[in-house]
């Protein structure tokens, strides 16, 4: 058994479901970091970055614990695409992604706040979409307001009726935390997560 508590820096509900998936006890806390890209930043870079920030933004609150952070971009045409907050915004990235291929990259950390060791990856998934018509874009939109979703859609919900296909190797990657690897990460500090079942 790992001694360490865990803490997820992130106020998202949908990171939280996630990592409850794993069954054991963790903290959430809301890491203060300006989301801004830098010049000439990769999405990869950028998620990878800001994934670490966020962990550190709260790791002197929590003494020694293994603290996760995310974070995810979406990216179509080389351009790199947020949540978008309001409808237009949201009717515009889905007629931008009809009959396209969108890449969701997910950084993701593990920070030891005792050490301040820190393990990091990035996780690309793959949503190919089907061509769309501006009634199909509204009904969806209107049904789920996903303007919260970086995308403009809810992958574990109604946004499935966009699909052509989805690719990667872990479907909660979509969603904004990539279990598997995070699984992997953990062991690397020594936190088995089958060993720390209740």
């Amino acid at each position: 058994m790992n001694t360490k508590s865990i803490v997820l820096a992130s106020t998202s509900p949908f990171r939280k479901s996630l990592l409850e998936k794993l069954n054991i006890p963790f903290e959430c806390a809301k890491p203060e970091t300006d989301e801004s890209a830098q010049l000439n930043e990769t999405p990869q870079k950028l998620v990878e970055r800001l994934a670490i920030e966020k962990a550190s933004a709260v790791s002197n609150t929590f003494i020694n614990s293994l603290i996760i952070g995310s974070d995810q971009v979406a990216v179509c045409d080389n351009e790199i695409l947020g949540k978008p907050h309001t409808f237009e915004n949201a009717v515009n990235q889905l007629t931008k992604f009809s009959g396209k291929c969108v890449t969701f990259y997910t950084g993701l950390c593990v920070l030891n706040s005792q050490d301040d060791k820190v393990k990091s990856l990035v996780e690309p998934f793959h949503v190919h979409f089907k061509e769309l018509s501006q009634k199909e874009i509204t009904n969806y939109i209107n049904a789920e307001q996903p303007l919260n979703c970086a995308g403009s859609f809810k992958s574990e919900g109604l946004g499935i009726c966009l699909f052509e296909k989805l690719e990667g190797d872990d479907p909660n990657t979509l969603i904004g935390l990539p279990l598997i690897k995070l699984v992997k990460l953990l062991k690397e500090f020594d936190f088995d997560v089958l060993s720390n079942q209740q």
